[in-house]
């Protein structure tokens, strides 16, 4: 536990300067954040002996967080489309060492934390960016601090046992309450949008979708058997095991934006 309280500071003293910063180092770091959460990904697979589809799709993690101006297709779509030819091709050059299986995995590697990470960056550009930033870290955080210990006081009925047996569904709508709580005090002071109804349930939606993450996360570790992600923080594992509620908030909280 100090090795996990330790580690938590001098993370948030080094990573939040950055979001306050915005702008290229916000992105610089957040590049780097994401190419560390992605490598991870592929070393749980043992993806890195495959040196060349490993470098072309960090070229397309790194396409997927450009923003739209930068971008050298003119949708996301082409440069997916893209990729995939290319990736497909190499099969065919290595006569079927790397497989279309792994072709498959790299691809949607590179969106599951591309996409996510892009979202994020967007997040901070737009206007009153930082409000929305904060809100939805503190829903992700009173999530995952509710459902623990909820689920310790309250928790009878396993929510997905294969896959987190510690997880019960009394911690999840325990997540989504102190979620709640949270955001209704978040938005007293910080106006995230006019109408508290409508970040009451956003906010039920987001804590949903932050457990998701956390699932998907673990679902992915106990398929490639391993505990964490990996070892970059003492105590917590790695980037993914830090990242990946956000992987699904900040895409949801865009695509809800964009609606209202």
């Amino acid at each position: 536990m100090k090795t996990r309280i330790i580690t938590a500071i001098i993370a948030i003293l080094l990573f939040f300067p950055f979001i306050f910063l915005s702008g290229l180092p916000f992105q610089i770091i957040m590049y780097i954040i994401a190419t560390i959460g992605f490598l991870e990904l592929l070393h749980m697979r043992r993806m890195i002996k495959y040196p060349i589809p490993t470098v072309l799709s960090v070229i397309l993690l790194w396409s997927l967080l450009f923003q739209d101006e930068y971008l050298f297709f003119s949708t996301r779509l082409e440069l997916l489309m893209f990729f995939v030819l290319v990736l497909l091709g190499y099969t065919v050059l290595v006569k079927n060492k790397f497989t279309f299986e792994d072709a498959g995995f790299l691809i949607l590697a590179s969106i599951y934390v591309g996409l996510g990470f892009h979202y994020f960056i967007q997040t901070r550009e737009v206007e009153d960016g930082l409000v929305y930033i904060f809100y939805a870290i503190l829903v992700i955080l009173s999530t995952d601090t509710g459902a623990y210990f909820f689920g310790r006081a309250f928790g009878k009925h396993k929510l997905w046992p294969q896959i987190s047996p510690k997880k019960t569904v009394e911690g999840a709508l325990g997540g989504i309450f102190v979620a709640c709580i949270v955001a209704i005090i978040f938005q007293y002071f910080f106006q995230v949008h006019e109408s508290m109804l409508l970040v009451v349930i956003v906010t039920i939606i987001a804590s949903i979708f932050a457990q998701i993450g956390d699932l998907v996360e673990s679902a992915i570790k106990r398929h490639y058997d391993v505990k964490d992600s990996g070892k970059i923080l003492p105590g917590h594992g790695g980037i993914l095991d830090r990242f990946d509620s956000w992987l699904f908030v900040f895409p949801l909280l865009h695509f809800i934006h964009f609606i209202s």
